[in-house]
């Protein structure tokens, strides 16, 4: 078993730089309020100088806007609440996160989660360890809570290595977060952000929830496969076999909690109850003359997709009524919206960042600081004669180096998205597409960036089965994880690509 000496490799000196430097960084509010500060210096110096550009839009020429004059402080004063509130992500991640929220708050998510798992059978158990985590992002958080310890406990109990069953949970809840078969949070946050951003270059452009959903489908088998081809041939072989006497004394004890027959009729009862739901929706959609349906029968521009986030509302208030009345957990009419203040307790961090980050993308679009920068960049890259898909690729790498030392994905897409999706716009690549290559490397990068707060407590639950386990064992299990999926998930990219396939419903490559 290949653990930490006393000898550092130059990788982990690389991590450990890393982790200083990124600990270096600011909170993500103060980020944002810092570069909201710096675009307001930025902008008067360059506006005072005259500087302008031609739009590639309309041929108009456009002069950079300082903050620091009597329009731009009127601005800033008048626009504040306006920035907040009118935020696109905002609105869409808090409707999503009622019903995800209370889904996961009355137990339904932990229980689906964990029935999986032990569930399946012995040879399928890897698959889904990681499939389980990939869905298992739906909770957010607490997917980093449950799967990676269960799956070790699993593994245990079935004579394997309990830390290649943490290394396949965190893989499958860290480096395969941005996939799902449905849609999710993360995907109403994003789009919202990248709308914002795309605003810029042209108003009615607007990017959905589902504009990454066939995508983001297709990753989920072609992940479960090579991660658990990664487990088995390449992590626990490498790992050995496992000697309990390194563990804590007291964490082989553990006994798997098995879920109560009441859990299971609860999690039956949901199924039903989501089930039928969907049923009606198809009825609504399915025949050409639907309800939903757009005109002429389309589905692409029709109600079903651009009310996709209040449909998805719904599925998880039923499914999470159903069970919590089953398992008792739901009392009476009162206990929902209780449940769903409690989830939106724990977005309070969120809603905080969010008013930085809109004040901060709001500044740099008015100032036209982001358009210039976007059309300076396009130009460049047009006489450099560097497009198509290499310099798509180069930006997936870009980003899944900025991710070591941002790990929120929404605070790093805010920082990215003034910037690169108004450039790769200029340069005809749709959005949605833009915002697609930023997931692959931001999802990918998770499980080795010492500033993943969930690090530590991995790490944690690999001494428990290891004492001698350190952050130089946790990124080198996790380093083929994040190498194999970020390679195949490129090649993946570039062939879907190639054979023109949309990426959502009516979503290409080309504007």
């Amino acid at each position: 078993m290949s653990l930490e000496n006393g000898k550092k490799s130059v990788f982990m000196k690389f991590l450990d730089g890393v982790e200083r430097a990124g600990n270096k960084l600011p909170h993500p509010f103060m980020l944002f309020i810092y570069l909201a500060a710096a675009v307001i210096l930025i902008s008067s110096v360059v506006g005072w100088a005259g500087v302008s550009f031609e739009d590639p839009q309309n041929g108009e020429t456009v002069a950079v806007q300082p903050l620091i004059s009597e329009e731009g402080l009127e601005y800033i004063l008048s626009s504040m609440l306006d920035n907040f509130t009118g935020f696109a992500p905002l609105g869409l991640v808090l409707v999503m996160m009622l019903g995800i929220g209370l889904a996961q708050k009355v137990g339904l998510m932990e229980t689906f989660m964990t029935s999986v798992i032990l569930k399946a059978p012995k040879k399928l158990v890897t698959y889904a360890v990681i499939g389980t985590g990939i869905i298992g992002n739906l909770a957010s958080d607490a997917a980093f809570v449950i799967i990676p310890p269960l799956a070790a406990m699993v593994f245990y109990a079935l004579g394997r290595h309990p830390l290649a069953g943490i290394a396949a949970g965190f893989a499958g809840v860290g480096a395969g977060f941005t996939a799902n078969i449905i849609i999710t949070g993360t995907d109403a946050l994003l789009s919202g952000i990248s709308t914002e951003a795309a605003q810029t270059v042209n108003e009615s452009a607007n990017v959905t929830p589902v504009d990454n959903w066939y995508y983001m489908i297709a990753s989920v088998p072609m992940l479960m496969i090579v991660g658990a081809w990664l487990t088995e041939r390449v992590i626990e072989p490498r790992l050995g076999i496992y000697d309990g006497s390194y563990s804590d004394g007291t964490v082989l004890g553990n006994q798997i909690e098995e879920i109560t027959p009441e859990r299971f009729r609860g999690m039956r009862n949901a199924g039903i109850a989501g089930a039928v739901y969907l049923v009606l929706i198809a009825i609504m959609v399915v025949p050409a003359n639907g309800l939903l349906r757009g005109e002429n029968g389309a589905i692409v521009e029709s109600p079903f997709i651009s009310n996709i986030v209040p449909l998805i509302l719904f599925f998880f208030i039923i499914v999470a009524v159903a069970y919590g009345v089953t398992t008792k957990v739901i009392n009476s009419t009162s206990d929902v919206p209780e449940f769903m203040a409690q989830s939106m307790k724990d977005m309070a961090g969120y809603i905080t960042l969010i008013f930085a980050a809109a004040q901060f993308i709001a500044y740099f679009e008015w100032t036209n600081l982001s358009s210039y920068m976007a059309v300076s960049g396009a130009n460049f890259l047009t006489a450099a004669d560097f497009s198509g898909l290499p310099v798509v690729v180069g930006f997936i790498l870009l980003a899944g180096v900025l991710n070591m030392f941002i790990f929120s994905g929404s605070a790093q897409w805010a920082l990215m998205a003034p910037i690169f999706i108004p450039l790769f716009m200029y340069l005809d690549y749709n959005p949605a597409y833009i915002q697609l290559a930023y997931r692959l490397a931001d999802s990918t990068t998770n499980v080795i960036t010492p500033l993943n707060p969930y690090v530590p407590m991995i790490l944690a639950f690999m001494k428990q089965y290891d004492h001698r386990a350190g952050f130089g064992t946790l990124f080198s299990i996790m380093l083929p994880y994040t190498l194999v999926f970020l390679t195949l998930w490129i090649v993946m990219f570039i062939v879907w690509n190639l054979l023109g396939l949309p990426i959502g419903p009516g979503v290409y490559m080309d504007l």
